[in-house]
């Protein structure tokens, strides 16, 4: 078959809590979910270039970078008072780059053999449109936007108010070679050309919230890899971990990871420094968020481990102090997503911030175990403890909401989300008929979740010395084993319950759920070979990945949020789960298919999901309409595909590396560099030979990278 790329007919270019995103030609037509997004606002809702009030062709576009993109166009036939100019004689250049505010840089070249005269338009309108109304459609103006235009320097500033909440877009004229006018909503530039003659200028986008602005990069396009944004892409690359393959699509899948999280970065200010945490996805959710951070920050924990300390760090400074139930907040609670929008500023919505996750807080501390065990740095425990201790007072006065010893949840916002736990969506938690569960509802991945966080919880207090604590924790969570076996199996059917629903009733929806409970290592062994084995069946396995709920399931829709539909993060969390219980060929099977899925996008970016449709001989992924793309835990998904197959666990603490890899046949050899392990740094390559796969230490100290089995791990230890 011919190469095939699927993914949205856009572009979309972002830096922090700025993002751009326009149709391919560069413009941004109204209406669309489309614009110019600050903060959770969007400062452009519409964005036409003109020539004599004539549309321009696109001929192609794409993204040179994750901050920055070209688009070439070319002219249809203008009409002029010299007369017409031919078609495809004039070629029109838009080029931008993005790091807080934006740089966009207009060229015009004359192919022609005439001189030509015209005018060159361009029209910005900003609708200050919050960004939950416009995914949902629904705008609705508040406050009074004001549009002035000053000549020196040529400006164009737009500003929102409604009471004390402000955004501002100020776009000035730079380096131009013409007298820019404005009039009618239009900048016009006249254009007199001589035949092969160029004609330049910039535009400088700069965002604002009454308060401060952000500045449009320096540089033209020519120079963006000397820009601050440019200069940090860079020094990222050379920090984070490396992959060398034979299997091509593989190596680029990985390559697009790394700039895929590269473009997440969001910084945060704190009192003396700035902090990077991952956003969750770009263009609808560029925020901090609590789950999704935590998730990527493990995911990311080979690649860049000091996502952790971000998260640990910024989540931490947020972690509810009280009840609050407007924003679904409990005593040390940490949140779900933090927004700065009209609607967030005025309570219109909870989110500000919001903490309608009954995950995080549990995440939270698997994090802090992990970044532990990749850094060795034991202040990071002591730090972080406090917050650590309030986590687990919320799991046992709050997670428990009925006493009953399960994790359960129910919003008490009337804005709250039904759905707390990954599969958010009001309708992802469905009976075995397709009715819709009533809570609180205790889903069956939250309990394995828990019970992880209170083995990983107790190492880390006997690190600290603090022995009574941890034995209370490892009472705890082998109750909690016994308990969750006893009233999540479903022996007729030899798979776990998806929940149990606000009756104490197993749901038994099957679902991709139970595959956390593998990760978690709250499987006994003997009954993981019937959930791995339920999980691969053919109405869960698509071809392209585990489904989020069987196919025949009455609720089934391939091309629906969470019900049928293939999300990547899911499968890799999964992966590493068959990994831990001796599946090592049903890990490579779903990477394979996973990362084969994340080929067919356009640039190698893996999207946040995919349809659930099932692979055929002629088929290929179809995408999901709205998916975010790129997408922080969609991108780390290869890293823990990749981690599942090397079997590689960090051991920072101890000064080990432990590995036990088990190379497929469609990935036969892997050279990893720059793996960092604490002050350590190591290259090592792996390769199959024969049935075996064999590991060479290159650099980092030979005697510290050690074989062990991966299902046997020191805090992986299923019982």
């Amino acid at each position: 078959m011919h190469e095939i790329k699927v993914g949205p007919p856009q572009i979309a270019i972002n830096q922090g809590h700025s993002v751009l995103l326009t149709d391919p030609d560069g413009q941004i037509p109204f209406p669309s979910n489309k614009g110019l997004y600050f903060f959770d606002t969007r400062l452009i809702g519409s964005w036409t270039i003109c020539a004599n009030g004539t549309p321009w062709r696109l001929l192609n576009s794409g993204n040179l970078f994750y901050y920055a993109s070209r688009i070439f166009l070319t002219n249809p036939a203008i009409a002029t008072e010299q007369g017409t100019i031919a078609p495809n004689t004039l070629q029109l250049r838009v080029s931008r780059s993005i790091d807080g505010g934006v740089h966009e840089d207009i060229d015009v070249v004359n192919h022609g053999s005439e001189p030509v005269r015209f005018n060159l338009e361009i029209k910005i309108e900003s609708d200050f449109a919050d960004l939950f109304e416009v995914k949902s459609g629904n705008i609705v103006r508040r406050g009074r936007i004001t549009t002035e235009w000053s000549k020196s320097p040529s400006a164009l500033r737009s500003i929102y108010r409604e009471k004390d909440f402000c955004r501002e877009l100020r776009v000035v004229i730079g380096r131009s070679k013409s007298e820019p006018v404005y009039a009618n909503g239009w900048i016009s530039f006249e254009l007199r050309m001589e035949p092969r003659q160029e004609w330049h200028a910039c535009l400088l986008y700069e965002l604002g919230d009454g308060k401060a602005r952000a500045k449009a990069p320096d540089q033209c396009i020519a120079d963006i890899r000397q820009s601050k944004v440019g200069q940090r892409l860079e020094n990222w690359e050379k920090t984070v971990l490396k992959v060398q393959t034979s299997n091509e699509e593989f190596r680029r899948l990985f390559d697009q990871a790394i700039k895929d999280v590269a473009s997440l970065r969001l910084p945060i200010e704190r009192t003396n420094h700035l902090d990077f945490i991952p956003a969750a996805g770009v263009p609808w959710f560029v925020a901090l968020f609590g789950r999704d951070s935590l998730i990527a920050s493990l995911q990311n924990a080979l690649v860049y481990p000091d996502f952790a300390r971000g998260a640990l760090e910024i989540l931490g400074a947020r972690q509810a102090t009280t009840r609050d139930d407007f924003r679904d907040a409990e005593p040390g609670k940490i949140l779900h997503e933090l927004r700065f929008g009209e609607l967030a500023h005025f309570n219109v919505v909870p989110h500000a911030p919001y903490y309608g996750s009954a995950d995080a807080t549990v995440l939270y501390l698997i994090v802090l175990h992990s970044a532990w065990r990749c850094t060795g740095d034991r202040g990071l425990l002591e730090r972080h403890l406090p917050t650590a201790r309030r986590c687990l007072d919320w799991i046992d006065d709050y997670g428990d909401r009925d006493g009953d010893g399960f994790q359960e949840y129910q919003t008490r916002s009337p804005a709250g989300y039904e759905n707390q736990g990954w599969k958010d969506a009001g309708d992802a938690v469905v009976d075995a008929d397709g009715s819709l569960v009533k809570g609180p509802k205790a889903l069956c991945e939250l309990q394995g979740y828990v019970y992880d966080a209170w083995q990983r919880m107790a190492e880390i207090f006997d690190e600290l010395g603090s022995k009574e604590d941890a034995q209370c924790l490892r009472v705890k969570a082998r109750a909690l084993f016994d308990r969750f076996n006893e009233a999540f199996w479903d022996e007729a059917s030899g798979f776990y319950a998806y929940a149990l629903d606000g009756d104490k009733r197993k749901v038994l929806s099957v679902a991709s759920n139970p595959g956390h409970c593998l990760w978690s290592g709250i499987v006994p062994v003997d009954r993981a070979q019937s959930v791995v084995r339920r999980l691969m069946a053919p109405d869960m396995w698509s071809g392209w990945g585990i489904r989020t709920l069987s196919a025949e399931h009455p609720a089934f829709n391939p091309l629906s949020y969470q019900n049928g539909s293939v999300w990547p993060h899911d499968n890799s969390l999964i992966a590493i789960g068959f990994r831990r219980y001796g599946f090592a060929a049903e890990a490579a099977s779903v990477a394979f298919d996973v990362t084969r899925a994340g080929s067919y996008f356009a640039q190698h970016q893996m999207p946040e999901l995919y349809a659930g449709l099932q692979r055929d001989e002629f088929s290929f992924p179809v995408q999901y309409l709205g998916a975010n793309v790129p997408q922080a835990w969609a991108a780390g998904s290869t890293f823990l595909f990749l981690q599942a197959m090397l079997g590689i666990q960090p051991n920072a603490p101890e000064q080990r590396l432990h590995v036990d890899p088990v190379l497929p046949e469609w990935l036969p050899d892997v050279t990893v560099t720059d793996l960092r392990l604490g002050e350590l740094q190591f290259d090592v390559r792996f390769r199959r030979e024969g049935g075996s796969t064999q590991w060479e230490v290159l650099s980092g100290g030979a005697s510290n990278v050690v074989g062990r089995s991966f299902s046997t791990g020191r805090y992986l230890h299923p019982h």
